[in-house]
């Protein structure tokens, strides 16, 4: 029976992906239930009191986000390296790479030249297996938040924007989240119409990594237009409502072993996990009496940032490998 919600959990996870809004679930296993009911006729005071004893002795920790951190830049940084002295151990740019010798195509880029060529490459398609291998283990959005150069950007303006909205001076304009699905559409119907890769000529990842390899072009115009938009108008804008990138590594990481994944019991709901989030409608779980499970893991929208584990004071969010947790 908790299987059978899972899956159906599941199911609406990866509906919530192409923008479909997560709503209350219609079953809860009975574990969870005793949970829920538990929570509801506790002393609210007792609670609050054990939160904030909760929250006083977490020490700040920013450790996941200075990892990812760590590895963006360097692997950002490991491109204009092997450039620059021509040592040849990661050559070209995120859109197309070597890795000493292995080729490594993104695959949204590779999905876009396929679809303009109107016929399967064949080196293309050992590149983009390849990448379609690392990112199904390590989770396909990881990319996004461990990888890509914009997203760092972005997550830049986005304290910027909340400071703004903090004081007052601009607020939020949120916008229908399944925009990105219609863009990924719209991209790959344009590539077969045209025989031109429409998208790789705006996408702000490629954008960023090639001028940090090769030197900045007009092309860059085109990010701080999207930067001062985020910054001024729609938080994450790009990332959370037109990136097909963020899709379509979405779809591989659905079956990907390593998430995060949350626990129901020690949770006092808060909220501060969803206030970091930088795709917060992944964490609706979270949300009071909205867990199917006592464990429930985040769905493959997750970018697997780590800002929720750094924030959460009881570790109700933690990593999780998948059939590997249990025996570490």
């Amino acid at each position: 029976m908790s299987k059978d919600i899972l899956r159906r959990r599941f199911r609406e996870q990866v509906l919530a992906m192409f923008g479909r809004e997560p709503g209350k679930p219609v079953e809860i296993s009975e574990a969870a239930q005793q949970i829920h009911v538990h929570k509801r006729a506790s002393n609210k005071e007792a609670l609050q009191a054990n939160l904030a004893h909760a929250q006083a002795h977490k020490n700040a920790s920013h450790k996941w986000r200075n990892r990812r951190w760590a590895v963006l830049i360097s692997v950002n940084l490991l491109f204009l390296v092997s450039f620059a002295l021509d040592v040849q151990i990661l050559e070209g740019a995120l859109t197309a790479s070597r890795f000493v010798g292995f080729h490594l195509i993104d695959l949204n880029s590779a999905l876009q030249v396929m679809l303009a060529h109107k016929h399967i490459i064949v080196n293309l398609l050992i590149g983009t297996l390849t990448v379609f291998f690392i990112w199904f283990l390590l989770g396909g959005r990881s990319f996004c938040s461990w990888v890509c150069p914009y997203h760092l950007l972005a997550e830049w303006a986005e304290k910027i924007h909340l400071w703004l909205v903090e004081k007052k001076l601009v607020t939020d304009q949120p916008i229908d989240r399944r925009l990105r699905t219609v863009f990924w559409a719209a991209f790959a119907l344009l590539a077969l119409a045209t025989g031109y890769t429409v998208y790789e000529a705006i996408s702000p990842t490629g954008i960023v990594s090639r001028a940090l390899i090769y030197g900045p072009g007009l092309a860059l115009l085109w990010v701080l237009a999207l930067l001062v938009f985020e910054v001024f108008f729609v938080r994450r804008a790009w990332c959370r409502y037109a990136c097909p990138i963020g899709l379509t590594y979405g779809v591989v990481g659905i079956f990907s072993p390593v998430r995060i994944k949350y626990r129901l019991q020690n949770c006092y709901h808060e909220g501060n996990c969803r206030k970091v989030c930088l795709v917060p409608h992944v964490l609706d779980t979270v949300i009071k009496g909205r867990a199917v499970h006592t464990e429930v893991p985040i769905g493959p929208d997750c970018t697997r940032c780590g800002l929720c584990v750094d924030v959460c004071p009881t570790q109700s969010l933690t990593y999780d490998v998948k059939g590997l947790s249990k025996l570490l």
